[in-house]
Formats: structure tokens, C-alpha cells, sequence
């Protein structure tokens, strides 16, 4: 059996699409578009690279978008007063801090900061808590696309899930996401015995580790469906945490690495700024 691959890429690129479709009715009808701001605090580039990409993407859906960037060297204060400036503009409806930010900044006082309902990434505690009671407006954006990619083949209710992550970033949303949907979940970590005994009972596997063919073939039960949100830099090449060649003969669907996960974060960054954006004019 030869597992069928789930292509993040065409699936993002559908939702982006959709995306676009609703930005003009939104212009159409409020005579602006919806409107993203990122802060870039310092000169990492990947940071930089990945912001790119954001503002790529928003001009490609008719998005107003704007960057602030400050030095590596902005103080709390700074990165803080530029948030409530943000957050009480009319012409932004998503803000998003680029993470992670330098180590003298108190990254979770100014994720707070953010106002909920311009919180796109989802990383604020009013959102995370919104998240455990039941599911707020704006969801972390890399879980999320998870679950869209999920629902894209399979049905999550009353399956066995296990998780390789507990980061507030991904794991912890994707915990609340999947038992909103009647999912039971397994949670696995660096301090997890016999991971393979946790990992060969799941009907679907989402691992988000970040270390380059952990997961092999006979991790994994037969049939099941497999999520790859880790990403390594092996040789140049961008690589995930399944053994994908080895893993595709055993697992019923699996993501790529490239293709996979990644295209959705962004798309549903996209989707949530619109969404906010909506919320803002009722």
C-alpha cells in the first residue's frame, strides 16, 4: 500500500483563492480592504524572510499590509507602545509579532498585548483560554491549517490521535482543536518513554518536532493518517520529521516536506485577518 499524499500546497492555494474572492466583496461593500501589520523586532533572517512572505501573500489577496521593523536593540517599551498604536488603528484589523523576539523582550507580556480581536496569530491568553472553552474566532494559524488538511481526508471524531508536540504554538492549540472534534489525544514529548508504543496506536499522527526522519515506517499503524509539521535543514534541503519514502509505504495519507503544513500557515493567516476584519464591521 502506497500512501496517498496530501498536497498542502493545492489545498492553500484553493483557500487563498477563496480568500481573494471574499476580499473584493469586503472592498466592494466597505470601500477598503482588510489590513495587516507586522512587527519585525531586530535583523534575523529567517524572520525576515518569513514577514516577506506575509506581505506577498496579502498583496496577492488584495490586502492593505504594512511592516514595522524596529532594531534589534528596541526596548519593552518601545515594541509595547508601537502594539497599542496598532491595536488602535482603523485601518488594521490583524496584528502579527514576528516571533521569536530578541531575548530581552518579554515576548509573552507583548503578545498579550495585542488586542484579541487583531490577534491573527492566535498566541494571546484570552485566545489560547477562548481556545479551551470551546473555539475562539482567531486560531493559531499552523494547528489550524493541521486540522483543515485533516478534514481534507478523513473524519477526526472518535479517532485516536497522537500529537509529537507541546509548544503553546502548535501542539497545545492542536490538543483543543481535536477534542473540540471529539478526537482522544495522545500528547508525546522529548520526556515521552517508547515513543513507537504511543505512536503505532494512532489512527493520525501529527508531529511537529523538527528533527529530520525521527518518525519511521514502523512508528506508524498501517493505514493511519500522517501530519509533518516539523521541518530540519538537512544537505540544504528542507526536510521533515517523518522518513517520508519509507513512511508513504505504510501510512494511508501523509503530508510532504516541502508541500505539506507549511503552505497553510500562511493561508490561514490570510483566512484569519479576513475574518477579523469582518468581526470589525458587523
Amino acid at each position: 500500500m502506497t500512501a496517498v499524499v496530501i498536497n498542502g500546497t493545492a489545498v492553500a492555494l484553493r483557500i487563498r483563492e477563496e480568500v481573494r474572492r471574499e476580499v473584493e466583496k469586503f472592498k466592494a461593500k466597505h470601500g477598503f480592504p482588510p489590513g495587516l501589520a507586522t512587527v519585525l523586532v531586530g535583523d534575523d533572517s529567517a524572520s525576515r524572510m518569513y514577514v516577506g512572505m506575509k506581505h506577498k501573500a496579502c498583496g496577492e489577496a488584495g490586502f492593505y499590509s504594512e511592516n514595522h521593523a524596529l532594531p534589534s536593540s528596541a526596548s519593552q517599551k518601545d515594541v509595547e507602545a508601537l502594539v497599542k498604536t496598532l491595536n488602535e488603528s482603523k485601518k488594521i484589523h490583524g496584528i502579527l509579532v514576528q516571533v521569536p523576539l530578541p531575548k530581552h523582550l518579554d515576548e509573552s507580556r507583548i503578545l498579550d498585548l495585542v488586542s484579541p480581536s487583531k490577534d491573527v496569530d492566535g498566541f494571546s491568553s484570552v485566545n489560547q483560554g477562548l481556545l479551551m472553552k470551546g473555539e475562539p474566532p482567531l486560531v493559531a494559524a499552523t494547528p489550524k491549517g493541521v486540522i483543515r488538511l485533516i478534514e481534507e481526508v478523513t473524519s477526526i471524531a472518535g479517532k485516536n490521535v497522537v500529537v509529537i508536540n507541546r509548544s503553546t504554538i502548535v501542539g497545545k492549540p492542536l490538543i483543543f482543536l481535536l477534542l473540540n472534534r471529539d478526537a482522544t489525544v495522545t500528547v508525546c514529548h522529548s520526556k515521552t518513554k517508547n515513543l513507537a508504543s504511543h505512536t503505532r496506536q494512532a489512527d493520525i499522527l501529527i508531529t511537529a518536532v523538527g528533527k529530520a526522519g525521527i518518525i519511521k515506517a514502523g512508528m506508524i499503524k498501517p493505514g493511519a493518517t500522517v501530519i509533518d509539521a516539523g521541518t530540519a535543514v538537512v544537505d540544504g534541503k528542507a526536510r521533515g520529521d517523518v522518513a517520508f519514502d519509507e513512511a508513504k509505504e505504510v501510512a494511508g495519507h501523509i503530508t510532504p516536506v516541502p508541500g505539506g503544513v507549511g503552505p497553510m500557515t500562511i493561508a490561514m493567516l490570510l483566512e484569519n485577518t479576513l475574518v477579523a476584519a469582518k468581526n470589525a464591521h458587523l
